[in-house]
């Protein structure tokens, strides 16, 4: 509000609203941002801790995949959802990394602060800061180690390092195979080049059984039973029909009425009915055809004719399982019962109905090329093969990443310290105040292996020093080994990521800072009813003198 010519208030923003205006803007934007960076921190590395969730239901998620907990707390502040978004992001850019990105940027706008405290303009900051970021990715293409893609010793390290620190940690070694399997499985070759379309390897969770029961399944394996109990359970040499068809008398487009004055035309009725239902199952019998999947409905009659067959037939499935049983069996889905032919089947080795944790499960195993597999997941509880489900997501991710870039570097610190110390170097041919703005980002970077040090129990400052020291005597492999509490080659010791992972962290945790630095006025509306009630302490209350906005 502001008063006009004569005395007379002008209003200009409505009762309610809340105005930040330059640096208390930008101290409650930070700091927004640094408790969210702060809450997935300690996540972070092999000897990260797990968080627990519990959403407005009582559903409990326990998990330290950093995606998974950002996407599950719920934050107002909008300083913190941009935050968020970094690890939406790199989780659909990358699939791992996302607690990195995030700690990354709660770090850069961290040292970005102490900047701003000596009087250092936010303009100079985003300059610097833009400038340390593409040098970064320069770096990042320069050290990057090329390997071969199909090469599987590297791939089951890339996905070891990956579920190393989560829940499923104990079954590395076969999540981590069961991962490259799968993801060489579905790859494609287009120009000389390897395509991963990770819709194809589809993760089925049954609770149950132990995580060594975890299996992949050449094939697909569908959440459904066959529809009567007289076709056969089990059926081998299958020749698979696909039909996004109801099996089913068709009602008329237009409201029709018929008369019937006599029992006799009655019977003719349901007679005529009878006759195309059974002529639609002849139809599929004829091709040759001895297990049918229907994406509709199956009328009881055409199951009872289907079952005389001898057809083992699936209703009500899935249109994403109908896709990967057509990449997986060659069939062709076919849209009219009466278009079906013999070339339109798909071929499997073994269909079968089994029982998983006592629920009935379709089986299709033993096709020739299968460009989609299944992964059955098993655990003792909810809550662990919802972790299993998170590892392997991560793992088949960056699988993807190395046989599709080939390029990898080392884990464990090692790129963020190699980071760090060309940064400082590059720092100095800058100049001006812009210099010290690249060297707080360099310092910035130095937080993950501080950050994997601190999660570990062990002396950062004097694990960080060593890191650094032999870093630059023994080479660039060198990173924080926090088993051992001492620094050692990551390359040697199998803890690497692919290049992708590291790329995307530092480009989206600098783009993000950059876009808060920005910011010098926060005008937020006041919030409708219902919204913002948590107290205080809440991630949803007050934090420093904003209220309304957490």
């Amino acid at each position: 509000m502001m008063v006009g010519q004569g005395g007379q208030p002008v209003v200009i923003l409505p009762e309610g609203t809340q105005r930040y205006v330059g640096r208390d803007a930008q101290r409650l934007n930070i700091l927004a941002a640094r408790v969210i960076a702060e809450t997935v921190r300690t996540t972070l590395g092999p000897k990260g801790m797990d968080k627990m969730l519990v959403d407005s239901l009582g559903d409990i998620v326990i998990t330290n995949d950093g995606a998974t907990i950002l996407e599950q707390i719920d934050v107002q502040h909008p300083a913190a959802k941009m935050i968020i978004e970094i690890a939406k992001t790199q989780d659909k850019e990358a699939g791992d990394g996302t607690t990195s990105a995030v700690v990354i940027a709660g770090e850069l706008l961290a040292k970005a602060e102490e900047l701003l405290d000596q009087n250092i303009h936010p303009s100079i900051i985003i300059k610097g800061y833009t400038l340390a970021a593409e040098k970064a990715q320069e770096i990042i293409d320069s050290i990057a180690i090329p390997v071969e893609p199909d090469n599987e010793e590297i791939l089951t390290k890339i996905a070891s390092t990956s579920i190393t620190g989560k829940n499923a940690e104990s079954h590395k070694e076969l999540l981590a195979k069961l991962a490259v399997d799968a993801v060489k499985q579905v790859a494609e070759k287009v120009n000389g080049k390897y395509v991963v379309d990770i819709d194809n390897i589809k993760l089925e969770k049954k609770e149950g059984g132990s995580v060594r029961d975890t299996q992949l399944i050449k094939g697909v394996v569908i959440d459904k039973e066959r529809v009567h109990p007289r076709m056969p359970k089990k059926v081998e040499n299958a020749k698979i029909a696909l039909i996004n068809d109801a099996l089913e008398v068709k009602k008329t487009e237009t409201d029709a009425k018929i008369n019937i004055t006599s029992p006799d035309q009655l019977y003719a009725f349901l007679e005529q009915e009878e006759k195309m239902l059974e002529e639609m199952v002849e139809q599929v019998a004829a091709t040759g055809a001895n297990v049918l999947f229907c994406q509709k409905g199956i009328d009881d009659l055409a199951q009872h004719y289907l079952a005389k067959h001898g057809i083992l037939a699936v209703r009500r499935v899935k249109k994403s399982d109908m896709e990967k049983l057509a990449k997986a069996t060659g069939a062709k889905i076919v849209t009219n019962v009466k278009d079906l032919t013999s070339d339109d089947l798909g071929y499997a080795e073994l269909v079968e109905e089994r029982k998983v944790a006592g629920e009935n499960m379709i089986f299709v195993e033993g096709c020739k090329n299968p460009k989609a597999v299944t992964i059955l997941i098993r655990g003792g509880t909810e809550h662990v093969v919802d972790e299993v489900e998170r590892a392997l997501e991560d793992a088949i991710k960056v699988v993807k990443d190395v046989m599709e870039d080939g390029a990898i570097l080392p884990g464990g610190g090692a790129t963020e310290i190699e980071l760090a110390i060309r940064l400082d170097e590059y720092a100095k041919q800058v100049g001006g105040k812009e210099q010290l703005a690249v060297e707080a980002f360099a310092d910035a970077l130095k937080v993950i292996p501080k950050t994997l040090a601190e999660n570990a129990g062990l002396d950062t400052i004097d694990v960080l020093v060593k890191a650094i020291s032999e870093h630059k005597n023994k080479g660039r492999a060198i990173g924080v080994d926090v088993f051992a509490g001492e620094p050692a080659d990551m390359l040697e010791r199998g803890v690497i990521e692919p290049a992708r992972v590291k790329r995307q962290a530092i480009k989206s945790a600098g783009e993000v800072a950059i876009m808060i630095l920005r910011i010098d006025d926060v005008i937020a509306a006041k919030l409708s009813k219902g919204e913002g009630k948590g107290g205080d302490g809440e991630m949803g209350g007050g934090m420093g003198g904003m209220p309304n906005m957490m």
